[in-house]
């Protein structure tokens, strides 16, 4: 489970970025988690959970999960298909001269604050 190392990055960029601003609490977090990341978004906020709850910054923090669907692009014919239905083989002209659009990210997209 390499969910648990990532909760850890994430929580040390959290801290970071909080420090810079002078933020006292950070109330949620939003990942955005591409579909073919090998991330397990349910694992990630139970690795969350254990974690944030360790740190006073991030005390009853939420963690929320965006999946991004996965893309890959045609070079053959220009056209973008869904890569998990499809593989690397495009379904518009059968070619394999393809590649992945998105769909494998794993990045912080929010860090949401209390209004006080």
């Amino acid at each position: 489970m390499h969910e648990l190392g990532i909760v850890f990055y994430i929580i040390r960029d959290v801290k970071k970025a909080a420090q810079e601003n002078a933020v006292e609490h950070v109330s949620g977090v939003v990942m955005n988690i591409g579909e073919v990341s090998t991330v397990v978004p349910e694992y990630l906020q139970d690795c969350w959970r254990w974690a944030a709850d360790k740190e006073e910054l991030l005390k009853g923090c939420e963690l929320k999960c965006n999946r991004v669907p996965a893309v890959s692009f045609c070079e053959d014919c220009r056209s973008e298909f869904g890569t998990v239905a499809h593989g690397k083989t495009c379904p518009c002209c059968g070619g394999e001269n393809t590649y992945l659009l998105r769909g494998n990210e794993v990045e912080i997209k929010e860090i949401e604050v209390p209004n006080y």
